[in-house]
């Protein structure tokens, strides 16, 4: 792969600034606070210069891969056999198996149990992904990218290598490493009796896309492999859009069926379930959630997948139409409070509230 350059003088003079800055947090008498003002800057809104500076590092730059790396050199050393039990879904003649890679992502192989072809959704440690591949003896034959961040693509490149017919499908726009098989908004990529849709679903990045395996080939449920639009009970961040471009495309998967799986990205049930409470604490789906929840996460097993119709249910990012939400949050923006909330300024209220919440 050749590793994008410098688009403009002015990224060298800003990441040096920000190298500097990082150094001095990390170096003073007081590094607990320094590195607490240090996530405090990261963790700041999209829009604001050094989270810019930074993501444009880590997109656009070697740098990212090399921040990938060591995320997966440390993964593999804190969890040898994942950071979660998982449990595959077996349908008629199809096999959903998440593979827990990183600290807490997930990848997804797709198997056609009779024709043993093999699709892998966002294959970040391709070391993980080739054992359970060679565990189920199945042939790869193409690779689904949600998005380009390294956490999720960052296996293209083994992979694509190892298994010479298979194919790297994504979205054009988002820069995804080794892609051959562009996909637009309702493309379908079909392997065996895998029918699998591409849904635009931009906000996190520019290209997301969010992938729907159609359940009526195999007469189950659908399967929806969200990667960072949505998570149990939350969503993901707006890095490359707006509030209104994030709430449209959850508005994109509000629109399937109560009885959709949903496999996200990452492992983020028991934070996010913590924050609704913090929304609605009288929400009882919401507990009754959690205390399943929690049950889960002590005995470190996975808790993927969840229905379409649990999130609507306590997902506070997917209740911006509720008025139950919209008065817990208190008066609007308007002088008076008296106009309420859009669903946009909603969902990026919630969005603020969550960053205070997880940095407490």
């Amino acid at each position: 792969m050749a590793w994008p350059g410098w688009s403009a003088p002015w990224l060298w003079v800003a990441g040096c600034g920000l190298l500097l800055l990082v150094l001095v947090l990390l170096v003073s008498p007081r590094s607990c606070r320094a590195r607490r003002t240090l996530r405090g800057l990261l963790m700041a809104r999209s829009k604001r210069l050094l989270f810019r500076i930074g993501y444009s590092l880590y997109t656009r730059t070697w740098l990212g891969y090399l921040f990938y790396r060591q995320q997966l050199r440390r993964a593999r050393n804190r969890y040898p056999k994942g950071h979660s039990r998982t449990q595959p879904r077996l349908f008629n003649g199809v096999k959903v198996l998440p593979i827990p890679v990183l600290s807490d992502n997930y990848s997804y192989l797709i198997i056609d149990t009779q024709a043993r072809l093999a699709v892998v959704v966002d294959p970040s440690d391709p070391q993980a992904v080739q054992a359970s591949i060679e565990k189920e003896g199945v042939n790869l034959v193409a690779i689904l990218c949600t998005h380009k961040h390294w956490d999720h693509s960052g296996g293209n490149r083994d992979l694509s290598r190892r298994h010479q017919d298979c194919r790297v499908y994504g979205s054009p726009q988002d820069g995804i490493p080794y892609l051959t098989h562009p996909l637009c908004h309702q493309d379908v990529v079909s392997v065996g009796r895998l029918q699998i849709r591409a849904l635009a679903t931009p906000g996190h990045t520019q290209g997301h896309l969010v992938y729907l395996l159609d359940g009526e080939p195999y007469k189950g449920p659908s399967c929806l492999f969200s990667g960072d639009l949505l998570f149990l009970s939350g969503c993901g961040r707006t890095f490359e859009g707006t509030a209104e471009t994030m709430l449209s495309s959850l508005d994109t998967v509000l629109g399937l069926g109560d009885d959709t799986l949903l496999w996200p990205g990452h492992e983020y049930a028991e934070e996010n379930l913590g924050f609704a409470g913090v929304v609605e604490p009288e929400n009882l789906a919401r507990e009754r959630k959690m205390q399943w929840v929690q049950r889960q996460r002590m005995e470190r097993k996975s808790t993927c997948p969840s229905t379409l119709g649990e999130e609507r249910s306590y997902n506070p990012f997917l209740r911006t139409h509720c008025l139950v939400l919209q008065e817990a949050l208190g008066p609007g923006p308007g002088p008076t409070g008296d106009d309420g909330y859009s669903r946009a300024e909603l969902l990026e209220k919630l969005r603020r509230l969550k960053d205070l919440h997880k940095s407490k």
